[in-house]
C-alpha cells in the first residue's frame, strides 16, 4: 500500500488549521514581543529533529526481514538528518542577536508541554511501532513554511535586525524542497495498511498540537519585549 494513500488526504484536511494558526502568529499585533518566544519554541522542536531522524534510521535496521520500506526509509532519514544538522544552532544565533541567551526561559507552562508532547510522541512511535510514523510528523512541520513575502518584511515589522531572521528566511526556501522530497517518497513507499494508518494518525496528531502551539505563541503578550 502506498503511504500517500492515506497520508495525503489527512494533510489536505489538517494543513489549513496549521496554516491559519501560522498566519495569525505572523499577523497579530505585537509581533516584536512574540518573536523571541517563537524562536525559542522552534529551537525546542528543531533540536530534536536530527536525533529523531537518527533514531528512526537506526530502527529501520531492526525491521523484520523483507519489510520493503526499511531501505528507502533509512536512506531518507539519513539524508534528511544531514540536511537539518546544525539548524538548532542557527536559532540560538538568531536569539543571541535579540539578546536572549537562554531560550528555555521563554517556554514556561503550556508551551514547553506542547513541544515535549510533539517531539516525545515520536520517540515512542519510532521505538514501539514503526519508524515510518515519523513521516507524518515531518510532513506537518515542514508543510507550512514561512511565506517569503512575509519574511522579507519582518525586520520592518518588528524592529529587530535582519540577522535575527536567518532561520525563518532559510526555511522559507528549504522546506519547499523538503516537501517535494517527502511527497515523492510517500508516492512510492510501500507500507502495510496498519502502518500507513499510523503515519496518517501521527500527521493528524501533529497538526492538532502544532496548531495549538502556534495559537499559544500568537496569543502571548508582555508589557515590554526583550531588549
Amino acid at each position: 500500500m502506498a503511504a500517500a494513500t492515506l497520508v495525503r488526504p489527512v494533510l489536505w484536511l489538517t494543513s489549513p488549521a496549521v496554516q491559519a494558526a501560522a498566519h495569525t502568529l505572523w499577523t497579530a499585533p505585537r509581533l516584536r514581543e512574540r518573536y523571541p518566544a517563537y524562536l525559542a519554541a522552534m529551537h525546542g522542536l528543531i533540536r530534536a529533529s536530527v536525533p529523531l531522524m537518527e533514531a528512526a534510521a537506526q530502527r529501520c535496521r531492526l525491521l523484520p526481514p523483507g519489510d520493503p520500506s526499511a531501505g528507502p526509509l533509512a536512506r531518507y532519514f539519513g539524508t534528511h538528518a544531514e540536511e537539518e544538522r546544525g539548524h538548532d544552532d542557527w536559532l540560538l544565533e538568531d536569539l543571541a542577536v535579540i539578546g536572549v541567551p537562554q531560550p528555555e526561559t521563554l517556554l514556561a507552562g503550556d508551551l514547553g508541554d506542547d513541544i515535549a508532547a510533539l517531539a516525545g510522541a515520536q520517540y515512542y512511535l519510532i521505538r514501539h511501532y514503526h519508524p515510518a510514523c515519523l513521516l507524518g510528523y515531518i510532513a506537518v512541520l515542514e508543510g507550512c513554511p514561512p511565506d517569503a513575502a512575509v519574511t522579507g518584511r519582518l525586520p520592518a515589522l518588528t524592529g529587530w535586525p535582519a540577522a535575527a531572521f536567518r532561520t525563518v528566511a532559510e526555511h522559507a526556501a528549504l522546506d519547499l524542497d523538503h516537501q517535494r522530497d517527502l511527497d515523492a517518497l510517500l508516492g512510492v513507499l510501500t507500507l502495510s495498511p496498519a502502518v500507513t494508518a499510523a503515519v496518517a494518525r501521527n500527521a493528524a496528531f501533529t497538526a492538532v498540537r502544532a496548531a495549538r502551539l502556534l495559537r499559544s505563541l500568537a496569543g502571548l503578550t508582555w508589557p515590554e519585549g526583550p531588549s
